[in-house]
């Protein structure tokens, strides 16, 4: 089965390397999801969720609006494997040709996927699997006071 995910935040977790790692935490069927990624990813995913243009357009923005350009959109993004501590995504696109409608199914890194979703603003789905495997109660996490970067602050330095 599959569900709806949102994206509750971007910042610093800790990852098996240790403390510093950027982390994007996905809310789905009530549990939620962390996915490590890297600093330029996490970055992007904030500048979309602040809803703010960087100077120049980054990575993306620049797919989006090629995507766009070429009369295609993206349908949703769906996080749908976990293996050997490696998420896997898929992004479904759409194009009207001539009448026609086109799908095309793109195999996708998550960090990617949840980048192009915010953008565009369609459906960011997981997998019962993936949440069966990754999912951890809300109360698993802790958050930082105003010392140190957490969750939903802005350690990518991106205001």
């Amino acid at each position: 089965m599959e569900h709806e995910a949102t994206v509750e935040g971007v910042g610093i977790g800790v990852s098996d390397e240790g403390p510093g790692a950027p982390v994007v935490i996905l809310e789905a069927r009530g549990e939620l999801i962390p996915i490590f990624v890297s600093k330029d990813q996490a970055q992007s995913m904030q500048l979309a969720l602040d809803g703010e243009p960087f100077e120049r357009p980054l990575t993306h923005d620049l797919f989006v609006e090629m995507v766009a350009e070429f009369g295609a959109a993206i349908d949703r993004v769906r996080i749908d494997d976990l293996a050997d501590g490696t998420f896997y995504a898929k992004i479904d696109t759409e194009q009207y040709h001539g009448g026609e409608r086109k799908q095309a199914v793109f195999d996708a890194r998550p960090s990617d996927g949840i980048a192009l979703a915010l953008r565009v603003d369609c459906p960011l789905i997981v997998t019962d699997e993936v949440i069966d495997e990754a999912g951890r109660p809300p109360e698993a996490f802790e958050t930082e006071e105003d010392d140190d970067p957490g969750v939903g602050d802005d350690p990518f330095g991106t205001r």
